[in-house]
């Protein structure tokens, strides 16, 4: 899941600050999301989705 946040956030053209501040979770949790060392608890997952305009099971299915 991690590589696909990665992905939407830069198509959508947000910094790494920039997602982290507009979801209320620090720069190293999301960094640490990213590179797949940390699972998100739903309520960030479905914040995370909302701020990059897509649904969660987008940043989940690989497909």
């Amino acid at each position: 899941m991690g590589r696909r946040v990665r992905a939407f956030r830069k198509l959508k053209g947000y910094t790494q600050q920039e997602l982290a501040d507009s979801t209320g979770i620090s720069l190293a949790v999301l960094g640490a999301v990213e590179r797949g060392n940390r699972r998100l608890e739903d309520q960030i997952l479905n914040k995370i989705a909302d701020v990059l305009g897509v649904t969660v099971q987008e940043l989940s299915d690989p497909t």
